[in-house]
């Protein structure tokens, strides 16, 4: 089987089977034989998720790409919504925040720096608005922990307890957003 690896400071190692493949997601000091030994006892359920995507996307009807007239539009739109909505949310959160900046972006809905700066996607301005309040509460919960954690999450879920709903619509239909970004 055909995999990527991704090492980091990472505990565990996490297996992810996106639309480019098998992610393996690995700490730096684990083996090659660890890696493998996981991707074999995982066999069936990756072999599942690629049968999954590989019907998704051959159902999914081709998307219009945007044009850079449409994909300024919606990072126009997104300059005046998503400040407003960080601006509701952090309160609720409990944190302060640096810079809000647009995006036009093939792979990421939001980004959160060290320093509290926050980045959002404009294709989020295609998606529900509870959508975009969930990627904005994701971003604003890293101002208090710089990771994935169960303390993370506990946050999150304390703010916008819907999240996993949303979430799993953006993981269902992200793709077919992210395909239509030009250039």
């Amino acid at each position: 089987m055909d995999y990527s690896v991704i090492r980091s400071n990472r505990k565990t190692i996490a297996i992810q089977v996106t639309g480019d493949g098998v992610v393996v997601r690995a700490p730096y000091r684990a083996t090659k034989a660890e890696i493998d030994g996981l991707l074999r006892k995982h066999d069936e359920w990756i072999r599942k998720k690629l049968a999954e995507l590989e019907t998704e996307q051959a159902n999914r009807p081709e998307a219009e790409p945007l044009s850079m007239d449409e994909i300024r539009a919606l990072a126009d739109c997104a300059l005046k919504v998503i400040p407003e909505r960080v601006k509701y949310y952090a309160p609720l959160v409990g944190v302060t925040y640096g810079r809000i900046t647009i995006r036009n972006q093939r792979t990421r809905w939001g980004s959160c720096s060290a320093k509290g700066n926050l980045n959002f996607n404009c294709l989020l301005m295609l998606a529900p608005p509870e959508v975009l309040d969930s990627v904005v509460v994701h971003e604003l919960c890293h101002r208090k922990e710089m990771n994935h954690s169960k303390a993370f999450y506990n946050e999150v879920y304390r703010v916008f307890p819907e999240y996993d709903k949303w979430n799993r619509w953006l993981k269902e239909n992200g793709n077919a957003l992210m395909a239509r970004m030009t250039g």
